[in-house]
């Protein structure tokens, strides 16, 4: 039986409102609190609640920003939010509905009926995020497909174009990956895609670092906010980690094991460019280290000036 307890996050700047919700909930989930938009904000992404209770009227930055604010990252875009408030009209329920949440609540509250509606809310998500994991994540590796690789891909782009830091991505493919499948069975073949990606998980430092399959025996690390000097470190770990691992290859033109090459590019992106541009850098640093021998790292940086 799974106990983990669901996370609930209130925001509000009543203390009335924080104790009595917070009261009548903390026996059923860990309960978090904010008392203003900038604070629910980083909580939101410190903590990833199942459920986020938003009051509209607050200092600063009311209910309706905070909520909009949730849904432009994509680290917060999925959590379900709730609005708690004493504004009734349907002109203000139709606003916060608008913006992406999932329920309206009026105050003075029932107590019961909320509780409900919160329970059958967060089964509502249990169901989607297991539906989401599933249409994002590869069956056989178990990291990011190539459509969740795309999603990610198009958001960092537009963070560092905002930020005007680099971004770096890295295309890494296994060297004679189909004279292995010949020779030992594509059985063997999953198993060898499983450990080369649990090789790359492993090397992941930050929350941000994202790796999915690209494709067949292709894999893609996104590296936001990394020089190509850093990235290229980073990929040589990756390299070294899978040989490390020694899986059998005595078929390989390159050593008795699986090892992989590795095609990394960065840029600081500009607006008059996509992200598809620096995945073609990318894919031609791979072919310059398939060319040259397998088994290593190339590099290219390019400002497309």
């Amino acid at each position: 039986m799974n106990n983990i307890r669901e996370k609930i996050l209130i925001v509000d700047d009543d203390p009335t409102t924080v104790i009595t919700l917070g009261e009548a909930l903390k026996d059923t989930y860990d309960i978090f609190i904010a008392t203003n938009g900038e604070e629910a904000l980083k909580r939101a992404k410190a903590e990833m609640p199942d459920l986020i209770l938003l009051d509209i009227i607050m200092p600063e930055m009311d209910g309706y920003e905070v909520c909009r604010k949730l849904k432009e990252d994509i680290a917060t875009e999925k959590i379900p939010v709730i609005f708690i408030t004493s504004k009734n009209s349907e002109e203000d329920e139709t606003v916060g509905l608008e913006l992406g949440a999932i329920d309206y609540f009026s105050k003075p509250f029932r107590m019961a009926v909320i509780k409900a509606r919160i329970k059958n809310h967060l089964e509502l998500k249990r169901k989607s995020d297991l539906l989401a994991s599933l249409s994002l994540t590869d069956g056989l590796t178990g990291v990011a497909n190539r459509r969740r690789f795309d999603e990610v891909m198009d958001y960092e782009w537009k963070r560092s174009q905002r930020s005007k830091q680099p971004l770096s991505v890295m295309l890494i493919d296994i060297d004679n990956f189909k004279l292995y499948n010949d020779n030992y069975g594509h059985l063997a073949g999953d198993e060898c895609l499983k450990a080369v990606a649990n090789a790359i998980v492993s090397t992941l430092r930050r929350a941000t670092d994202f790796v999915a399959r690209y494709g067949g025996e292709e894999f893609a690390v996104i590296l936001p906010y990394t020089t190509i000097e850093k990235a290229v470190i980073f990929a040589e770990k990756i390299r070294k980690t899978v040989e490390d691992v020694k899986i059998e290859h005595l078929y390989s033109t390159v050593m008795p094991f699986i090892t992989v090459s590795i095609g990394v590019a960065s840029i600081i992106p500009e607006n008059n460019i996509d992200y598809i541009q620096l995945i073609d850098l990318a894919d031609r640093a791979l072919y310059e280290a398939k060319k040259s021998g397998k088994n290593r790292v190339k590099y290219i940086q390019n400002n497309f000036s």
